[in-house]
C-alpha cells in the first residue's frame, strides 16, 4: 500500500497525473470512514505521511494554500488524539514539521570525529576562560633534550599544581623548568601567572649579572624567606645554588625588545584552581626603569609586572533555567486566570498572565479550551467578554486562528455531555465561532470545512443566524459568496437537494444567500402562467437586478425553468418511459416550446461564451435529475446547435472541462460523445475550406 501511494505522488511529480487527483486522494486518507474508529485509521494516516512527503511540495503553492491548510490543520488535530498510536502520531508530527519548514527535512547528527586542538583552545577560552597558547616553541624542546633530569620533576609540578587541566590537555607550554636563579622566564611560562598570588615569587630584582633573587621587604630591611618543607621548591633553591655561577647557554639569550603579543596571557595556577576566591587578571608585563635594571645599552631588558594589573572581562555565569510548570500547574494558573477576569474584567492584566505563564505550544489549545468551556455556564456578558478575552490573545500573538478552531471543535466534541447542563450549548457555540470570523480570527470556509455532510447540524446555519445579528446582511452575503462553500454540502446527506436546501434556508431566514434559487421557483411559476417571451423578460426585468443578469446562477436557473416546463407540458404525469421513448407529436411540442424561448435565451446567451456553458451544464444536471432517458440529452444538444442558440466552441469547452461541481458528466459525454466528434470534425473541414 505504501508502494502504490509513493508511486502515484511519484507520477504527480512527474505531471502524469493531475492535481485534483492528487487532491483526491489525500482527501480520501484523510476521511473518517464509517463504522471505522480513529484508531484504526493507523494505515490511512500512514500513507497520507507517505504522500505527503513524496508531492507535497508540488501541491503547496498558492492556489491550494486553502486546502493544503486544511489538510494540515486536520493533521494536527490527529496528531493530537491519544487513541492512535505513538508511531502515527510521530509520523504527522514529522510531515507537519516538514512543511512548517518549508519541505526541507532535517538533517541527520553527523559524528566529525574527535575535536582538533584549535577547536579545544577555543573551547577552552570559551568556557573556562583560559588561553592555551599553541606549541611551536622549538628552543624549549631543545632545552628538554639537553637536560633530561627536569622533566620529571617538572611534570610532576605541573600535574599537582594544575590538576584537571593538565590531564585534559596534556603537558602544558612552557612547563618542565621551574623557577629560581638563573632560570629563563619565557613567554608560555605559567609561573609568570603565578607571582602575584604566591607569596614566594613575589618582588623579583634584577642584580645585573643576569641572575634574579626572591627578596622581601620589611621595612628597609631586605631577607630571604625560607621555604617550608615543599619538596619542590628545596630542590629549585639547590638547583639555583648550582647555576647561579654558571654563565647562560647563548641559545637561551634574547637580543631586542620582547613584543608585547608574545608575553603569555594564561591565568594564575591559583585563579585555574580556585575561580571563586580569585579574580580573572591578565598578567600586564612591563619594562623596569633603567635604575633597578642596572643593563647597559645592547642588554636584553628585564621583565618585571604591574602592582595592579587590569582585570580582564569575565564571561557571565550562565543563569540556571527555571523549570516549566507541569500540565496541572498550567491547569491551575488557568482556572486562576479565568477566576480573576471573570471578577475584575482586567484585559491588561489577564493578557499579562498569559505571558508570564509561557504556556507550551501544546497546552494553548486546552487553555482556549477551558475558557469557552467555563463561559458557556455563564451570562451572555460573560461569554462576550470570553470572546474578546481570546481576541485580545491573538491580537498579541498569543494564540493563532488555529489554536482557536482546534478549541472549538474540541468543545463541540464535549458538547453531548455538556447539553444535559446547557441545553443551547449549540448556539452559545455558535456566538463564539461567529465573533471569531467577525474578527477575521477565522474564515467561513475553515468552519465549513470542519462541518461538511452535515456534521454537528445545523450548527453552521447557527452561526450564519448569529453574524446576521452581529453584523448585517450584505456583509454576510459578500462573505459568504467569497468563501465559495457548497452549501448543499453542509446539510445531512439526505437533504442534499435545491428543494430540501431552500426549505431548510426559508425557516432558518437565510434564503438571503441564494436570491437565485428562489427565483427558479416563481419563474417557474411566471411561465406556466404566460409563457409568452416577452411577459418572461418582461417579469425578469422587473424582478430580478441586471447585476445579475450575466451571474451563471441566474443562467442557470433560467435554462432550468425553461427545461421543467418544457417536461411538464409533454409529460404531465412525469412518466419514465415517455422520456425514454417519447411519441412523434410529444418530439415535435419539444421542439416548438424550446423554440418559443429562443429569443429569451439568446438575449442573455449571446456572445457569453461561459453563460452558454453554464446553461449546457443546465440541461446535464436535469437529464441526470430525469435518469438520463434515451436520446434526451442529444436531442437538446441537436436543437440548440440548429436554432443557434449554443455555438459549437460553447460544447467543446464543456467537452474538455472537467468539474465536479455538476453530476452526470460521465454518462452525458457516453451519449454525446459521437455528436461532439462529428461537430469538431466537422469544424475543422469548415476552417480549411476557408483557407483555400
Amino acid at each position: 500500500m505504501l508502494g502504490n501511494i509513493k508511486f502515484i505522488g511519484e507520477l504527480g511529480k512527474l505531471n502524469l497525473i493531475h492535481e485534483s487527483i492528487l487532491h483526491k486522494c489525500i482527501k480520501t486518507l484523510l476521511e473518517k470512514k464509517k463504522r471505522v474508529q480513529i484508531k484504526d485509521m493507523g494505515d490511512d494516516l500512514e500513507c497520507l505521511c507517505q504522500i505527503m512527503r513524496t508531492v507535497g511540495p508540488k501541491l503547496d503553492h498558492d492556489k491550494a494554500k486553502s486546502l493544503m491548510d486544511q489538510y494540515f490543520s486536520r493533521m494536527r488535530s490527529l496528531m493530537n488524539n491519544k487513541d492512535l498510536p505513538a508511531r502515527i502520531r510521530f509520523l504527522l508530527q514529522n510531515t507537519v514539521e516538514l512543511r512548517a519548514n518549508t519541505w526541507v527535512a532535517r538533517k541527520a547528527y553527523v559524528d566529525n570525529g574527535p575535536k582538533t586542538i584549535n577547536q579545544v583552545r577555543q573551547d577552552a577560552v570559551k568556557d573556562l576562560g583560559v588561553f592555551i597558547p599553541p606549541q611551536h616553541d622549538a628552543m624549549r624542546n631543545d632545552y628538554f633534550m639537553d637536560n633530561p633530569s627536569f622533566l620529571p620533576t617538572r611534570i610532576k609540578f605541573d600535574r599537582e599544581m594544575l590538576g584537571g587541566l593538565a590531564d585534559m590537555f596534556g603537558q602544558m607550554p612552557g612547563s618542565g623548568i621551574g623557577t629560581g636563579p638563573g632560570v629563563i622566564q619565557d613567554h608560555y611560562s605559567p609561573t609568570m601567572g603565578r607571582h602575584r598570588t604566591n607569596p614566594l615569587f613575589n618582588g623579583h630584582i634584577s642584580n645585573g649579572n643576569g641572575s634574579i633573587q626572591p627578596q622581601f621587604e620589611a621595612g628597609s630591611k631586605p631577607f630571604v624567606k625560607q621555604s617550608q618543607g615543599s619538596p619542590v621548591f628545596n630542590h629549585k633553591q639547590n638547583h639555583s645554588g648550582q647555576t647561579q655561577s654558571k654563565d647562560m647557554a647563548s641559545r637561551f639569550s634574547k637580543k631586542g625588545k620582547l613584543n608585547a603579543d608574545e608575553i603569555s596571557l594564561r591565568p594564575a595556577q591559583s585563579f585555574i584552581l580556585n575561580k571563586k576566591q580569585v579574580p580573572k587578571l591578565q598578567p600586564q608585563m612591563t619594562m623596569m626603569p633603567p635604575s633597578a635594571q642596572g643593563s647597559t645599552l645592547g642588554q636584553a631588558p628585564q621583565l618585571g609586572l604591574k602592582t595592579n594589573p587590569l582585570p580582564i572581562q569575565e564571561k557571565p555565569l550562565k543563569s540556571v533555567k527555571k523549570a516549566p510548570p507541569t500540565k496541572e500547574e498550567l491547569h491551575k494558573m488557568t482556572e486562576t486566570l479565568i477566576t480573576d477576569y471573570q471578577s475584575n474584567k482586567d484585559m491588561e492584566e489577564a493578557v499579562n498572565a498569559v505571558k508570564d505563564m509561557k504556556p507550551p505550544q501544546y497546552f494553548l489549545t486546552e487553555m482556549l479550551n477551558k475558557i469557552v468551556s467555563h463561559s458557556l455556564r455563564r451570562s451572555d456578558e460573560n461569554r462576550e467578554q470570553a470572546s474578546i478575552l481570546i481576541h485580545a490573545f491573538c491580537t498579541e500573538g498569543l494564540v493563532t486562528g488555529e489554536n482557536i478552531m482546534q478549541s472549538f471543535l474540541g468543545v463541540l466534541e464535549q458538547s453531548p455531555d455538556i447539553e444535559e447542563e446547557v441545553p443551547l450549548v449549540k448556539s452559545y457555540l455558535a456566538q463564539f465561532a461567529a465573533r471569531a470570523i467577525i474578527a477575521d480570527l477565522s474564515s467561513i470556509a475553515d468552519l465549513a470545512h470542519q462541518l461538511e455532510n452535515g456534521m454537528h447540524f445545523p450548527l453552521f446555519l447557527l452561526c450564519l443566524q448569529q453574524m446576521v445579528k452581529l453584523k448585517d446582511r450584505e456583509w454576510l452575503t459578500e462573505q459568504f459568496q467569497q468563501s465559495k462553500v457548497n452549501m448543499q454540502k453542509m446539510l445531512p446527506e439526505i437533504d442534499q437537494n435545491k428543494d430540501r436546501m431552500l426549505e431548510i434556508l426559508e425557516g432558518k431566514g437565510l434564503s438571503f444567500l441564494f436570491p437565485l434559487m428562489k427565483l427558479e421557483k416563481e419563474l417557474l411559476k411566471e411561465i406556466k402562467v404566460d409563457p409568452s417571451p416577452q411577459s418572461i423578460y418582461k417579469w425578469i426585468k422587473d424582478n430580478i437586478s441586471a447585476k445579475l443578469h450575466t451571474d451563471k446562477g441566474f443562467v442557470n436557473s433560467l435554462i432550468t425553468s425553461f427545461l421543467q416546463y418544457i417536461s411538464y407540458k409533454i409529460n404531465p404525469d412525469d412518466d419514465e418511459e415517455q422520456f425514454s421513448a417519447p411519441s412523434k407529436e410529444q418530439l415535435d411540442e419539444e421542439k416548438q416550446l424550446l423554440l418559443s424561448f429562443k429569443p429569451v435565451m439568446q438575449k442573455f446567451l449571446h456572445d457569453y461564451m461561459k453563460l452558454q456553458v453554464a446553461a449546457l451544464y443546465a440541461l446535464q444536471v436535469h437529464c441526470n435529475t430525469k435518469g438520463f432517458p434515451k436520446g434526451m440529452l442529444l436531442r437538446y444538444f441537436v436543437n440548440l446547435y440548429d436554432m443557434e442558440i449554443i455555438e459549437e466552441e460553447a460544447f467543446l469547452s464543456w467537452k474538455e472541462d472537467v468539474t465536479q461541481e455538476y453530476p452526470g458528466k460521465g454518462k452525458a459525454l457516453f451519449q454525446v460523445n459521437q455528436w461532439l466528434t462529428w461537430l469538431e470534425t466537422a469544424e475543422e473541414e469548415e476552417s480549411e475550406d476557408d483557407e483555400y
